[in-house]
């Protein structure tokens, strides 16, 4: 026989003065969370009590009732009615709805209950109900404040109404999950946010960030030095539409028209380019957002001087540097920083470097023949290049009689006295009369004899020099320079040749750190260094040791080239490359380089990519991204190795792992082919050569050749 169905009786309601509800001390929540009391009491004020409160009747020693009931699930609003009562805005009287338990439960159970069966409003719920307030009139920030969230919260659930309804109901099934709907929401495009769904649904990448870079591929970062440049209030002007992001820090967002906005900064690009050739009187000023590494090679650089300081700003200058030092040094025995002092000093510090940052002031003839170089630094600034000049705008120089000239004049004369001789016989009288010319008169020495007098003058002066270290590395120094900042000077007995390879093909050298550090230290020299070449060698006596030393090192690093090109693998130079390299401790890793996507992930093919993150990562995150297109997986990558210290081939250290596999003997050819050495030279490199592959082998052979680099990157360190 089937059993009956138990009838279930509810708890009934009643309403109950406030001052008979006292709270239980068997309710769970003890911490803090959510809406504060204090908004509670004004949302309980705005639209009533919405939930009843759950009490019992509290009774005596003898199981009678006590007239008070016992709250274990409804604390909060208890004390937000409280609060309420405490400022006269609800009677102490006033009945309060209450769910009266009939007490079979635990109290501590009923209030578990509530809390642990409550469940939040789901966020699709949530922008579904603020879309209706909205289109009932109720602006965002008046959500905001009925409901005690912030407006960027109410922004960001309205957002996704930009999102597909597709999308929605996926995410209304749990088939995709809050973030990634979120990340969809940064464009109103519904078709593309299919399109980018569909793709990454086969595959195992789903994360928020490579959703965004999908969306975004198409588009310009407003960061980006163009946009920067530009500005976005004018692109917008033009046309132009801003994606943002919501939910994450876009920095400003994604410019959607790049090519509105490449022809927006060349315009500009263009106009200040033309107003500052209209404004400083150049004769040429060439503008590019970029411009290849060495693109000056060929031109002769000219330096300005900065504007002398008036006697007024030469006293204002004094005056601020004192009270400078002065509340530095005091800042610096303080025990506590004040922050007072800190913005004083910064205010100062900033008025000097007005002071320091004078422009610089060119020669008017010098500016009439040279040109400029405008474009775009990283950070959107113009980059301004001044003091070049061409070759066809050199000035000409005045016509100087040579010595050869004079030589041939000298002749003509002597051809034209014997003339007037009547042509007397060579055999006769006139050899007489010339010897007896000759040893009246003073001639010019014979070419034999110069030659053979300057060259015994010359071995001496080497054997001198060789003698004085110090004048022999001030000579070196004046050619090196002459070379590097006077390239139309040879006055220079010393037969050196400085060149420096100019790398104009590779692409985006020129905005390298190293490139610029470079740069600075050209742009330095130049101004310190006279204008005359004639004057720089009496410069160079006058500099201090260590100066000179630095300045020497910047010539010489110039002409070190270590590419390996198709036609020339230059193998003796790179083994010397790297010699140099390892006497400095030098490693691509600390020096900053990083396998990006356009330094080398994006230019090789995807198992190059793979291999790379095989080696670095391990199987498994290769296996992660094998699936990608080349474009996706060279960006997977370049995440993926960032911080690896991983590098590709030809960044490592060539001879050490090239001698790794080679035989003893091998070595030894390389020795002895690696300069043009004495046999003893080239026997103490092949045993040095054969020394480095016993230890390399000892290190690599346990592990690929990779990590035994890594080993020897972490010993140098």
């Amino acid at each position: 026989m089937a059993q009956a169905n138990e009838i279930i009786t509810l708890s009934v309601g009643r309403d109950v003065p406030f001052n008979k509800l006292i709270l239980s001390e068997q309710n769970v929540r003890r911490v803090k969370a959510g809406v504060s009391i204090e908004d509670l009491a004004e949302d309980i004020a705005r639209r009533g009590l919405l939930t009843s409160l759950n009490v019992r009747a509290q009774v005596d020693d003898d199981g009678y009732e006590t007239g008070f009931y016992r709250i274990p699930a409804g604390g909060r609003r208890y004390r937000a009615l409280e609060l309420l009562v405490s400022r006269k805005r609800l009677a102490k009287t006033a009945g309060i709805p209450c769910i009266v338990s009939s007490g079979e439960t635990p109290e501590a159970e009923d209030s578990l209950a509530e809390n642990v069966r409550r469940v939040d409003l789901h966020p699709l719920d949530q922008y579904r109900a603020f879309q209706t307030l909205r289109e009932q009139g109720i602006g965002e920030e008046e959500i905001a404040a009925r409901f005690f969230v912030s407006a960027a919260m109410v922004r960001q659930r309205l957002r996704l109404a930009s999102v597909s309804p597709r999308l929605l109901e996926l995410y209304a099934n749990e088939d995709i999950k809050l973030e990634q709907l979120m990340a969809f929401s940064i464009t109103n495009d519904h078709a593309r946010q299919e399109q980018v769904w569909d793709t990454i649904s086969r595959q195992q990448v789903r994360e928020p960030y490579y959703i965004r870079r999908l969306l975004t591929e198409t588009t310009v970062r407003a960061s980006d030095r163009r946009s920067v440049y530009v500005g976005i209030d004018p692109y917008e002007t033009a046309g132009g539409f801003v994606m943002r992001d919501l939910f994450e820090q876009d920095n400003g967002g994604w410019l959607q028209d790049p090519a509105l906005l490449e022809q927006l900064a060349l315009e500009k690009l263009t106009a200040d380019a033309e107003a500052l050739k209209a404004a400083e009187g150049w004769k040429w000023v060439e503008a590019a957002f970029d411009f290849p590494y060495g693109h000056i090679a060929g031109l002769r650089r000219f330096y300005g001087h900065q504007a002398e300081m008036t006697e007024e700003e030469i006293a204002r200058y004094g005056v601020l540097k004192a009270e400078y030092d002065e509340l530095d040094a005091t800042h610096a025995k303080a025990e506590e920083p004040c922050e007072e002092t800190e913005h004083r000093l910064e205010e100062l510090g900033s008025e000097l470097d007005r002071f320091n940052d004078r422009p610089y002031v060119f020669d008017p003839q010098d500016v009439a023949r040279g040109g400029v170089f405008v474009s775009l630094d990283a950070g959107g600034e113009l980059r301004v290049e001044r003091g070049f000049v061409r070759p066809e705008d050199e000035p000409k120089p005045e016509t100087v009689e040579t010595d050869a000239a004079i030589f041939r004049s000298d002749v003509a004369r002597d051809v034209a006295g014997s003339s007037s001789t009547g042509g007397v016989s060579i055999c006769g009288r006139a050899m007489d009369d010339q010897a007896e010319e000759e040893d009246d008169v003073i001639r010019p020495l014979s070419d034999r004899l110069v030659v053979d007098l300057t060259a015994t003058r010359t071995v001496a002066l080497r054997n001198a020099l060789a003698n004085n270290p110090a004048v022999a590395f001030i000579a070196v120094l004046h050619a090196f320079v002459l070379k590097t900042f006077y390239p139309y000077s040879s006055d220079t007995c010393l037969e050196l040749t400085l060149q420096s390879a100019r790398f104009g093909q590779s692409e985006g050298l020129a905005a390298t750190v190293w490139v610029k550090e470079i740069d600075q230290r050209q742009e330095a020299w130049g101004q310190d260094l006279p204008k005359a070449p004639d004057d720089l060698w009496d410069f160079l006596i006058a500099l201090d040791e260590v100066s000179r030393l630095a300045l020497f090192a910047h010539c010489a690093s110039l002409s070190l080239n270590a590419v390996i090109e198709p036609w020339n693998k230059r193998t003796r130079a790179i083994a010397h490359a790297d010699q140099v390299a390892r006497s400095m401790g030098f490693d691509m890793v600390a020096a900053g380089w990083t396998p990006t996507v356009d330094a080398y992930l994006g230019r090789v093919s995807k198992a190059h990519i793979l291999h790379a993150v095989r080696e670095a990562k391990g199987e498994e995150s290769a296996h992660r991204i094998d699936h990608l297109k080349k474009a996706d997986m060279a960006r997977e990558a370049e995440r993926l190795l960032e911080g690896s210290g991983w590098l590709p081939e030809p960044l490592r250290m060539a001879i050490r792992e090239a001698s790794a596999d080679m035989p003893e003997t091998a070595v030894g050819d390389i020795a002895r082919n690696t300069c043009d050495l004495g046999e003893a030279e080239a026997s103490d490199l092949a045993a040095f050569l054969a020394e480095e592959v016993n230890v390399d082998k000892a290190t690599t052979e346990p592990h690929d050749s990779f990590q035994a680099e890594q080993q020897h990157f972490d010993a140098a360190e």
